[in-house]
């Protein structure tokens, strides 16, 4: 007979289960970008998925109560940075509610089909946008790769345990 190890109390399946699980989980840090009538807006995510090579595609999902909803419902582009070890105090920016996103210090770019590009990323793609699949309180985008820039050298900010930080070695 071999010996249950002990696995703790069960819980049900509840959003503070999930969430509570997804803190273990260490995830990369994007920043995602559109353009609707209003400016700029953005959001970060860790939800971030390559799903293709070809096409190129990837996914990440937005809450439809989030402040970038509006604008990521309709748009038909978007951009998509990797942040570096090094943009912590952006990612924050961009997770915060109500704060001035692309104001000083942010620094960005209209760049293909006048999506706000993000400066000094590890990696900024523009993507056409496929398909919004509801998921819940959210959506998942699905977007192909149109242009981009991988060649920033560094190490990815990394989301665990309800903070950011960098590689280890």
């Amino acid at each position: 007979m071999t010996a249950t190890p002990d696995l703790g109390t069960p819980r049900l399946a509840s959003p503070d289960l999930l969430r509570s699980a997804f803190r273990r989980h260490a995830a990369g840090v994007a920043v995602i970008t559109a353009r609707d009538a209003g400016g700029p807006v953005g959001f970060t995510a860790t939800s971030l998925t390559s799903v293709s090579a070809e096409p190129p595609m990837l996914s990440f999902g937005v809450g439809t109560g989030a402040s970038s909803w509006p604008a990521i419902s309709t748009a038909e582009h978007i951009g998509v940075h990797v942040l570096g070890e090094h943009q912590a105090e952006l990612a924050a920016t961009f997770a915060r509610s109500g704060a001035d996103r692309f104001g000083p210090p942010t620094g960005w770019r209209e760049g293909h089909a006048g999506v706000p590009v993000l400066d000094d990323v590890l990696v900024w793609l523009v993507c056409r946008v496929v398909a919004r699949i509801p998921a819940g309180d959210h959506r998942i985008v699905l977007a192909e790769v149109v242009v981009g820039d991988p060649s920033r050298a560094g190490r990815p900010l990394l989301y665990h345990q309800g903070g950011f930080s960098g590689l280890r070695d």
